[in-house]
């Protein structure tokens, strides 16, 4: 982190996301684990991050990857035991790395005790109270409660058979069917939360990455609405893009989720030192995700709007403008993200041109994309995201350079998306295939070698193109993604400036966005197809590719200081 403030260290820090899954396999079963993570860690400390968060390791059927939880203080067998996710945080507190892990609160799979529980007891029992349970619309109750949609695709309702063996009630899944949505207005809900939250902080845990942070609470009666678009998107004021403006849902950002948080908070600020929260909250309004950073509720929230942004000059601008705006007004500091084990990655968002914010890789899919361009625009967005005030995130491979994989053969496709969504939308495994470590052929050290000298293929197929791009090819190659990546986080460890604190916008050229930091630190960003000079009285730092003419190329960006 750039200030040093060991108190604070959650508002500059340089946070690693760690998709155990495709990460790394220790025990050669094709999937990543607890042992393969431990195995990695000194390449995670060499890199240079603060942190890592780890997506979730809990016991799961895995309908959704882990997002259905089926026993929140408990680690999946797949993934190692208890005992080794305390080796781990031991392990990495030790290497300097502090630990987040995934919390799951809108839903739990169906094969957690309490669900396997309700349906068995049947209509009107406490058991069905911690969920949402519902009769049906129409004659014999045939028809879902209301029209909310699923995420995935298909209806958010699902009805079950009773006891009795006849068709019955209907509960609520915002994802999956098998991940039913609780009831946060039931006590024993919100009591069970807080006890898993001290269950892991008891053991070292440093904080937690809220899943669906902006979901929870529903509105009362469950009402349909007219328009349950989310997020919105952006539209087109005076030949500009801006975001759409905020309307209430009924079933995301509800105002009645804060208490929740600052309960939370509570408890994280019993400890010592206080523990942490950041939000998953795909809230596009800064002024309402600011509200989740208030003084006595949430540390942090990612910041989508930048995710999602093109590589358009006056849209980044206004993005980081707003943001830093709004989260100040509150005393809270920014969370820039480019990529997650929910989108695109950004390499392959980068080789397209975009017309709108896009996080989906189907709202891209069939659009020329220039990998080469990519690449450029994305070693440009790495100094640009680093360079400004706040934290920043950095998803595992993304140092590495690695594009989102578009060829996934069918049979392959484990995002529930796919099914959900009649074979329409392919999902999300293209950004989840395992890292590449090392060799030059698949599994390029994802797994380890077998007794008999070879190695399990990984759950996913990595491309039989990836050899450039394994950890240990661009080792010490002093052009590569995970060099630039070493630099930058290097520079910014060791520069005063950097991290949480003011921003102050440059007059510069058209497509061209540049702004100083404190101790005469600056950064400038081409996001032009145009060459451009760099400002006067500037010594360069460090450059995303190599000047030209003393200037930035296009897709270029550089950390100045001043001379």
């Amino acid at each position: 982190m750039a200030h040093h403030d060991p108190a604070h260290w959650w508002r500059d820090a340089v946070i690693y996301q760690v998709y155990i899954r495709s990460f790394a396999d220790g025990d050669g079963d094709g999937l990543g684990d607890i042992a393969g993570l431990r195995s990695r860690l000194p390449y995670l400390a060499d890199l240079g991050v603060d942190a890592l968060w780890i997506n979730p390791w809990y016991p799961s059927p895995m309908a959704d990857a882990g997002y259905d939880v089926a026993d929140y203080r408990a680690v999946e067998p797949r993934f190692g035991s208890l005992e080794d996710a305390e080796a781990l945080l031991r392990e990495a507190h030790e290497a300097g790395l502090r630990v987040l892990l995934d919390i799951v609160p809108n839903h739990t799979s169906d094969r957690h005790a309490w669900f396997v529980e309700a349906l068995a007891a049947g209509p009107g029992s406490p058991a069905r109270e911690r969920y949402v349970f519902r009769p049906g619309r129409g004659d014999a109750g045939e028809l879902p409660p209301n029209e909310w949609q699923s995420v995935f695709g298909g209806s958010a309702w699902q009805r079950v058979t009773e006891p009795d063996g006849a068709p019955g009630e209907w509960y609520l899944h915002l994802f999956a069917p098998e991940q039913p949505d609780v009831n946060w207005e039931h006590p024993e809900v919100r009591k069970d939360f807080e006890e898993t939250l001290r269950f892991w902080f008891d053991r070292g845990v440093d904080g937690f990455r809220i899943d669906v942070a902006h979901s929870l609470v529903k509105q009362d009666g469950l009402p349909d609405a007219a328009d349950l678009e989310w997020p919105r998107q952006p539209v087109e004021v005076d030949g500009e893009l801006r975001r759409a403006p905020w309307q209430p849902h009924p079933f995301w950002d509800r105002d009645e989720v804060h208490e929740i948080y600052r309960d939370w908070r509570r408890i994280a600020d019993s400890y010592d030192p206080p523990r942490v929260f950041v939000a998953e909250a795909w809230v596009d309004e800064p002024e309402r995700l600011a509200r989740y950073l208030r003084a006595d509720e949430l540390h942090t929230a990612f910041n989508f709007t930048y995710l999602q942004a093109p590589w358009d000059a006056g849209y980044l601008k206004h993005v980081i403008t707003e943001t830093l705006d709004e989260l100040g007004a509150v005393g809270a500091p920014a969370t820039w993200v480019l990529s997650n084990h929910d989108v695109a990655r950004h390499v392959s968002r980068y080789a397209r041109e975009q017309d709108a914010p896009g996080s989906s890789v189907m709202q891209l899919l069939g659009r020329p994309a220039d990998l080469d361009l990519g690449r450029r625009r994305a070693r440009a967005a790495v100094l640009l995201t680093l360079g400004l005030p706040g934290s920043a995130y950095v998803y595992q491979g993304e140092e590495l350079g690695l594009p989102e994989v578009e060829d996934l053969p069918e049979d392959v496709l484990d995002d529930p998306t796919w099914e959900r969504s009649g074979h329409t939308d392919r999902g999300r495994d293209g950004c989840r295939v395992p890292v590449p470590w090392s060799g030059t052929q698949p599994p390029y050290g994802f797994s380890p070698a077998s007794s008999d000298g070879g190695e399990r293929q990984p759950w996913l197929p990595q491309p039989a193109d990836w050899a450039a791009l394994t950890a240990e090819a661009e080792c010490g190659d002093p052009g590569s993604m995970l060099e630039l990546y070493r630099a930058a986080l290097r520079v910014r460890r060791a520069t005063p400036g950097f991290g949480d604190g003011p921003l102050t916008w440059l007059d510069l050229p058209d497509g061209v966005i540049g702004f100083t930091r404190d101790s005469g630190l600056a950064c400038v960003v081409n996001v032009s197809a145009a060459h451009s000079p760099l400002p006067s009285g500037y010594d360069v730092l460090l450059s995303s590719d190599p000047l030209v003419d003393g200037g930035l190329p296009a897709a270029t960006s550089a950390w100045l200081i001043g001379h």
